[in-house]
């Protein structure tokens, strides 16, 4: 067994390591400045108090992006520096970021031991690479992201840091195999646990759904089936779960080999970054050939988002939230019960809200941050949650869960299909969402990203559009001058939050401009990008028409679309002419 001592290094602190609603996200290159990652580390531990770090056993592990290797090795030297007992890291450091909050909540360890918490090594949907993005955040353990008065404590350390805590003499762990590697240092033993990265997961995912009538949609002939990974970390459990537990074929899969670079692409599951997918599935520029499979989903880099298309069909996050809330009962043994409530972030569209009323369910509109629905489940208040940046989840965890809502929507078919498999055509996808909305009327839905724009720009284009909501007459007369096919604004606000369970509030939480006609504006400022800023505006239009729910959505949203752009000023204050990216 080999021994350590340990020693405190001096330090000095660094600007800007300020934690997002995600954690610290930088260039690598920032990160792998000499005490960087360790004065973040020792600022968390700090944070934490000696109490909740001395003897406790916390998960390392992350997407498997470029430079977690060495981070994962600082991570364990420091661990055994600040008298962490154990540390548990996935194999190879692999292990989604959903996956992290089961094992957590899950997991017991070879002498019986919970983990008390995590570190997650992840800039979730950004490129990796040398030259691209790292990340790391906390989780508690209730296996969900670290409350903003332990992120607010984090940054005030990272401040006045002038020491931190290191083991000295503790070999290099091989991550790559599993097994248990004990170590005696000045406070007693010391132990680091490699475990199978999937194990856990695939366990709790068994437990929520009915694998066997998942299994019998996933190998009728009728029925195909596509998952991109984008070289993320979800590669690490599509072949265990689609190939070996549902009996998909290997060839569904598409890049499901983890990449620390994410095979140079741009692990973002959406229109524009999951290209492969997009063009198999039928939505491509080019039209293919080969007929489109039956269904397709995509993941991020940790895996926490997805997206989920039909053959020649795009399904909105929006809309999937609501699709999975309106049929969990009936398709998900998990809810069999009924659900407790539902929740959306604000940006997402209401089109969650029309079930929540529909079917009488607690409902609840929260700030983007899954540390609020968070908050709502460990109080039994909510069930079902989701954002439209390709989030989705439930109460089995404290993260969004990509994995999961593919399985939903596998759960859902297989449902609707039970009786139909044998049947000449099978219920698709897009027969589920059109007869959702002939049922709840349709939110057509855009977002709009102007990634990377000039952090003082955007916040002139912000204050701007506050300083408009003092008279709402006035914003109308602009508005009727741009679209006279535009209903009037009825009320404007920056959307507050008091939280239901512990009362706190979060203020300018994104900026809201409410039509008479259901529609909304909506403008937030989005701290997820490692440089400059990025300027989010939704645009959302509600028809209970089920004779009109079905044209195509940029036609139906154009009149709004123009409002926004010239009612923002956007070109006038950025200088961009079209957004990076439209989803």
């Amino acid at each position: 067994m080999a021994t350590f001592s340990i020693r405190s290094v001096k330090t000095s602190p660094f600007d800007g390591q300020k934690p997002g609603t995600s954690g610290l996200r930088k260039k690598v290159k920032v990160f792998m400045q000499a005490n960087y990652l360790h004065n973040f580390v020792q600022s968390t531990f700090n944070a934490l108090g000696a109490d909740k770090v001395k003897g406790a056993t916390i998960v390392v592990s992350g997407d498997g992006r470029y430079y977690s290797k060495d981070a994962i090795q600082i991570i364990i030297k420091m661990a055994a520096g600040n008298g962490v007992r154990r540390v548990w890291i996935g194999q190879n450091g692999l292990l989604s970021t959903p996956a992290v909050s089961a094992v957590i909540r899950e997991r017991v360890g070879p002498d019986g031991s919970k983990a008390n918490g995590a570190f997650i090594l992840t800039a979730s949907h950004n490129p990796g690479g040398p030259t691209e993005d790292f990340g790391i955040k906390y989780n508690m353990e209730n296996g969900g992201p670290a409350p903003e008065g332990i992120t607010d404590k984090i940054y005030s350390n990272t401040t006045t840091i002038n020491e931190y805590m290191i083991a000295e003499g503790l070999p290099e762990v091989d991550i790559s195999q599993v097994g248990l590697t004990n170590f005696r240092g000045p406070e007693g033993q010391f132990d680091v646990d490699v475990f199978d990265s999937a194990d856990d997961y695939v366990k709790l995912m068994k437990s929520i759904f009915d694998f066997q009538s998942i299994k019998k949609l996933l190998t009728s002939p009728k029925f195909t089936f596509c998952y991109d990974a984008l070289n993320g970390v979800a590669g690490a459990y599509a072949k265990r779960i689609f190939v070996e537990e549902l009996g998909a074929k290997e060839s569904s899969l598409l890049n499901c080999v983890p990449k620390e670079d994410f095979g140079g692409g741009h692990p973002d599951p959406n229109l524009t970054y999951a290209k492969e997918l997009v063009a198999r599935m039928g939505l491509g520029k080019a039209t293919s050939e080969q007929e489109p499979p039956e269904f397709g989903a995509a993941a991020d880099g940790d895996a926490d988002r997805n997206m989920v298309l039909g053959k020649r069909f795009f399904v909105t996050p929006s809309d999937s939230v609501a699709i999975i809330a309106a049929n969990a009962v009936q398709a998900i043994p998990y809810f069999s019960g009924g659900l407790k409530g539902v929740a959306r972030s604000m940006p997402t569209s209401a089109a969650l809200d029309v079930v929540a009323k529909s079917l009488n369910l607690k409902f609840f509109e929260v700030p983007t941050g899954w540390k609020f629905f968070g908050n709502l489940m460990d109080a039994g208040m909510c069930s079902v949650c989701g954002e439209e940046s390709f989030g989705t989840g439930s109460d089995h965890i404290r993260e969004k869960d990509g994995i999961w809502a593919v399985l939903a929507w596998l759960a859902i078919l297989s449902y609707k299909n039970k009786d139909n498999l044998g049947g000449e055509k099978l219920v698709s996808v897009e027969d589920i969402v059109r007869q959702h909305w002939s049922t709840y009327g349709r939110h057509y839905y855009t977002r709009y990203d102007y990634e990377n724009v000039d952090a003082g720009a955007a916040k002139e284009l912000m204050d701007n559009l506050v300083k408009m909501q003092s008279s709402l007459a006035e914003v109308n007369d602009i508005i009727k001058k741009i679209r006279s096919d535009v209903s009037k604004v009825v009320n404007a606000d920056e959307f507050e939050y008091k939280d239901p369970v512990d009362g706190s509030v979060s203020k300018h939480q994104g900026i809201r401009y409410m039509f008479e006609d259901g529609s909304r504006l909506v403008f937030r400022l989005s701290g997820t990008g490692s440089e400059g800023a990025t300027i989010r505006v939704y645009i959302e239009q509600y028809e209970k028409d089920s004779s009109k729910t079905g044209r195509d959505s940029q036609e139906a949203l154009a009149p709004l679309v123009d409002v926004a752009i010239k009612l923002s000023k956007m070109q006038e204050f950025t200088g961009r002419s079209a957004p990076t990216v439209i989803t």
